[in-house]
């Protein structure tokens, strides 16, 4: 959980929530309420699951009214960059768990509390105020009025909305259940609520968001608000249930009274959420949704859906190391029917229903995720066999040669490479421009080449001599005799015998992070050193050494430069799991070494999930210090790995795990 008290410095203000339901929608926002990105809102739906997302309420305008004041819970900002209100003065404290929740001092005796929570099942977003008094306090006569102005749009989550005269602000009020339409080709939205509608139709104009400006893109919008909610707040507790009509995501009690839908959904995630052995699964499960009639992985919030490299990584941690077995024979399952000439789908688009194939090593990451599946011994003779036939063709693709010169050489090493595509996980491309194109044999492609054969042998003894031929080529090819670790490519751009000696962080698979290593010994020492002193940092490891003239130690600006220092310094978390594991390799592993891990990499990691994206791992972070984070604030195989780690280090099941008798501040 995180808890944060006031006062609060802007920044903290700034740290990102998260509430995801099944499907691949989501609520999310800031502690301080002010949406500084287009992906923040209060109903996101998938229309079809995990893709098609569009964001239908994008937030809310809400104050409280007692004894002739007027208190906001709620703060927007406008272009250029003007904050009202400001709810800093009032906002006591934020808390994560078992939700969002925030408080607020309205005066000396009152308090009003506001949470926020998705229901997993059911895809509704249940937004409850009430008011607590200080001990001893009673009820007086005054009342308390709280207003809701929701805030509409109805676009899909990347783009932005303005003021148009096609809006439809018409509602159907029936009871406690309010509709609107604000665009015919898009579901309803319904409210449950046990306030009084109002209908007052308007425009709020030119909303600044500030990461978007950050990011180089258009950062303002215009949202339309149909109606004002009135609640009395000083005899119950204040409910508003918002929905969508999306296929399989309506709720099966939607004609339920507000409150008594609101407490039965707020008990389902309470007994749902306090199942969970820590915090760290607790915020895994948020990236496992539904794809067609199974389930899927989606790589990071608010803006990936499900891609094939992300998928395979990230479940190693948040489904096989945390016992979640039936869903990773499902998502495998599933992926093994997609594959094509050998290959794996590196991702599955917005929109469309055609994979792209376009990776080297999704595949290879494929067998890694098979063979710690199976490794587990859940799986049933038929999915053995199943699994086991499609890690045997996409070596047999391989070996022969698929799409974009992707083929084992004379040398048994993987070649793979054609100008103008990305093909390794360091993927950046700005228009034509392919930043990291490691075109040739690319070091950690070797490493998963060497395993998912090493793999395939034990079941299949054709790949055994192939296994061998890669590990005697690798050693006599990839060894840099000035360093005594290892090139990042060679052959590069197929021409024989060149080498890339760039220190980065890929080499390190050779010796940690997959079942089998490449490398033992002096070189594997070798390994371990260089990218300790060149790439580590509190949050994972640089992708390119400060050292290197291409190195870029910011992460920010225009798409441009952001892509273009993407893989050339950024850091990215999830690569503390290979390192660690290496690391202890080349150690004694013992109970020392693991506990020396834990307080060294684990412990500074650990920091961050109270940062950024609230109890999660963020995507990357800047390579010079302090190493501010940044892209996704909420990544499935930062958290993946971490998790992996947590196992691999003896951590324990309830690492993380908030002590079940400290009250929710919520309750108090």
């Amino acid at each position: 959980m995180t808890r944060v008290e006031s006062p609060f410095d802007h920044e903290r203000l700034e740290d990102e929530w998260l509430e995801a339901d099944g499907f691949g929608g989501f609520a999310s926002g800031t502690l301080g309420m002010l949406r500084t990105r287009r992906y923040h809102a209060l109903l996101l739906t998938a229309t079809r699951a995990p893709a098609g997302r569009i964001v239908l309420v994008n937030g809310i305008e809400a104050w409280i009214e007692t004894k002739g004041v007027r208190t906001p819970l709620s703060m927007q900002r406008y272009a250029p960059d003007i904050v009202y209100p400001d709810i800093a003065a009032s906002l006591i404290s934020f808390d994560t768990t078992p939700w969002p929740t925030w408080r607020f001092r309205i005066d000396a005796q009152t308090c009003v509390i506001a949470e926020t929570f998705v229901a997993k099942a059911t895809c509704e977003t249940v937004l409850r105020w009430r008011v607590a008094l200080n001990d001893g306090e009673a009820k007086g006569d005054d009342a308390i009025t709280l207003h809701v102005r929701p805030l509409l749009s109805g676009r899909d989550y990347h783009a932005l909305h303005h003021e148009n005269g096609a809006f439809d602000f018409s509602a159907s009020v029936d009871g406690e259940h309010v509709a609107w339409q604000p665009y015919h080709d898009l579901p309803v939205i319904r409210v449950v609520t046990n306030g009084a509608y109002e209908h007052a139709p308007d425009w709020y104009r030119n909303f600044c968001y500030v990461r978007e400006r950050e990011r180089g893109l258009d950062f303002t919008e215009d949202l339309a608000t149909p109606g004002v909610f009135t609640f009395d707040v000083r005899s119950d507790a204040a409910v508003m249930i918002l929905s969508a009509d999306v296929a399989n995501q309506s709720s099966p009690v939607a004609h339920a009274a507000a409150m008594e839908h609101a407490n039965a959904l707020a008990e389902t995630e309470t007994n749902r959420r306090v199942s969970f052995a820590s915090r760290l699964h607790r915020s895994a499960d948020v990236y496992v949704v539904a794809r067609s009639a199974g389930r899927t992985i989606v790589a990071g919030f608010p803006w990936f859906t499900d891609w094939g490299r992300d998928t395979f990584i990230a479940m190693r941690g948040l489904l096989i190391a945390t016992g979640r077995l039936a869903e990773a024979e499902s998502i495998l399952l599933a992926w093994a029917g997609t594959i094509s000439q050998g290959m794996c789908p590196n991702r599955f688009p917005d929109y469309g229903d055609e994979p792209e194939y376009n990776s080297v090593d999704a595949s290879l990451w494929f067998a890694i995720a098979v063979h710690d599946y199976l490794a587990t011994g859940h799986a049933s003779d038929t999915t053995r066999a199943r699994l086991q036939e499609a890690v045997d063709t996409i070596l047999a693709g391989y070996t022969q040669g698929t799409r974009y010169g992707i083929r084992a050489d004379d040398d048994g090493l993987l070649r793979a490479g054609v100008p103008g595509v990305q093909l390794t996980w360091m993927d950046a491309k700005v228009g034509d421009w392919v930043v990291t194109p490691r075109i040739g044999k690319p070091v950690e492609v070797q490493a998963l080449w060497f395993n998912a054969l090493r793999i395939a042998a034990q079941w299949n003894a054709r790949w055994t001599e192939a296994a061998g031929r890669v590990a005697a080529s690798f050693a006599q090819r990839f060894v840099d005799s000035q360093t005594g670790a290892l090139f990042d490519n060679v052959d590069v751009d197929h021409v024989s015998g060149t080498a890339d000696r760039s220190i980065r962080p890929n080499q390190i698979f050779a010796a940690g992070g997959l079942p089998f290593a490449l490398v033992e010994g002096e070189t594997a020492r070798a390994i371990v050193a260089q990218v300790e002193a060149h790439l580590l940092t509190p949050l994972g490891l640089r992708t390119l050494s400060p050292e290197d003239p291409a190195y870029r130690g910011r992460y920010a600006g225009a798409p441009f430069e952001r892509d273009g220092a993407y893989h050339q310094g950024t850091v990215w978390p999830w690569l503390l799991g290979p390192f660690v594991e290496a690391w202890l390799r080349v150690q004694r592993p013992d109970e020392s070494a693991r506990s020396a891990a834990r307080t060294r990499f684990l412990a500074p990691l650990d920091a961050h999930l109270d940062r950024a994206g609230l109890d999660h791992i963020s995507e990357v972070a800047e390579g010079d210090a302090p190493h501010a984070p940044g892209g996704t604030p909420f990544q499935a195989w930062s958290l993946g790995e971490r998790v992996r780690l947590g196992v691999l280090l003896g951590e324990g099941a309830h690492a993380n795990l908030p002590d079940a008798n400290t009250p929710n501040r919520a309750t108090m």
